[in-house]
């Protein structure tokens, strides 16, 4: 009876529109005190805050947040895409292949998919209408390619997923590059896919000599000294992903004050991040005591007895998930897609047999079709918010993207090497 109640109010509260924190929280708290009473509820609770964010690898959160904030501040998407933009010079579609490649750099110096996905708008999508591109390519593109930073090292999507399975937060992360390259790659296959179907929607670029290409090229030294610092610590094991968050803030830090950046951005940087930290550190707290909740009411054992004992073949249960996966994806973020999940699919993928990073990362690109579909896709509404085009534009716009990805998740089912390959060598 408490494990029906508590997960009962758990989705009537998320119908109502309670916050996702809250509402773990207090169906948690309620399905605790029918199973042990006020004393088990007042332990939990009490215990619980602490233990939510001592962790070790919890501080990587605030610390890549504070890094994708200060390479905002320091405009550094700028330099990105014009490097992008004259390497691609008179490339059919160049100006979206460059959209996508400067998602991609942007994501290995950045966690946060909606950063990205404002930054492209600023820096691209302008562009790309003044050159003739049409709205739906320029703003489909600009969408997708923000969601390359939940996949792509350092991800914040990444570090809560770990967390949440405790799992390495080093391997995960490090298992998101190939796949971050193989999306780069299905993204850019879209745009020649979409320009060679409608060649109108974008007309061809500038083009641009060798010797301009290459002094060019110099201004992309951030870029590469940042995804040093971050990545390539963490995959030699020079420094754990804690460290390498906070090698990156630092790093960040510096080239914000080499660009000049205001004392007030700089000000604004550390207000955004303590938000946001905080909001995940209570989401996270809720979840501990909802994950209590599903532990001591054996609803996880049951689930995943019930899936084991039904005959269904391990592979046929994957899909199942993908599926539940493609439809939470449409009316909730990603953080709050794992945070519901995680708790109750990782033990299930565990008894099936699978690598759990494996399908951590296939989980990510769910969540990244989950930004650009209807009626709650993050990014689609991030860009309209800030080019002022409607969002069923933006949403027609993401449709080959989305196809695409899907095609890119059936790869990875496929061959699961491409995942753990990486992570398999790490030191």
């Amino acid at each position: 009876m408490a494990a029906f109640t508590g997960v009962l109010l758990l989705f009537v509260f998320l119908i109502i529109g309670l916050p996702v924190a809250l509402a773990l929280l207090m169906s948690g708290a309620v399905g605790l005190y029918m199973i042990g009473g006020m004393q088990l509820l007042v332990g939990i609770i009490g215990t619980t805050p602490t233990a939510s964010i001592q962790s070790y690898e919890f501080v990587t959160v605030p610390m890549f947040i504070l890094m994708a904030n200060f390479v905002i501040a320091s405009r550094v998407s700028d330099d990105m895409f014009e490097v992008t933009k004259i390497w691609m010079g008179r490339t059919p579609g160049g100006l979206a292949h460059a959209t996508a490649l400067t998602g991609a750099a942007f994501a290995a110096i950045s966690g946060s998919s909606t950063a990205a996905a404002a930054t492209l708008s600023a820096t691209s999508i302008p562009g790309m209408l003044k050159q003739g591109y049409s709205r739906k390519l320029a703003t489909g593109v600009a969408a997708i390619s923000g969601t390359l930073a939940m996949l792509i090292p350092p991800s914040v999507a990444m570090i809560i997923y770990a967390l949440l399975a405790n799992m390495s937060v080093g391997r995960l992360l490090i298992a998101g590059v190939i796949p971050g390259i193989v999306v780069s790659l299905t993204i850019m296959a879209t745009i020649a896919f979409l320009v060679w179907r409608h060649p109108e929607h974008a007309p061809p670029g500038q083009s641009y000599t060798l010797w301009e290409k290459i002094v060019v090229t110099k201004s992309s030294w951030t870029f590469i000294a940042l995804f040093i610092v971050v990545t390539g610590v963490i995959y030699s094991g020079i420094a754990t992903p804690t460290e390498a968050s906070a090698f990156g803030a630092v790093g960040a830090l510096c080239l914000a004050l080499l660009r000049r950046t205001s004392a007030s951005e700089l000000w604004r940087a550390f207000v955004l991040t303590a938000q946001a930290s905080c909001m995940i550190g209570f989401i996270i707290l809720s979840a501990l005591v909802f994950g209590y909740f599903l532990t001591l009411s054996q609803v996880t054992q049951g689930i995943i007895n019930a899936f084991v004992g039904s005959g269904i073949p391990p592979f046929a249960v994957i899909l199942l998930l993908l599926f539940i996966y493609l439809i939470l994806g449409c009316f909730m973020d990603i953080v709050a897609m794992l945070i519901l999940t995680v708790p109750v699919v990782h033990p299930l993928i565990l008894q099936l047999g699978y690598d759990p990073v494996w399908f951590a990362v296939i989980t990510i690109v769910m969540g990244e079709i989950g930004m650009v579909t209807p009626p709650l896709g993050m990014n689609v509404f991030v860009i309209s918010k800030y080019t002022g085009i409607p969002t069923a534009d933006v949403f027609r716009g993401s449709v080959p993207h989305v196809i695409a990805h899907l095609i890119a998740i059936g790869i990875f089912l496929l061959f699961p090497q491409l995942t753990l390959w990486l992570p398999n060598t790490m030191h």
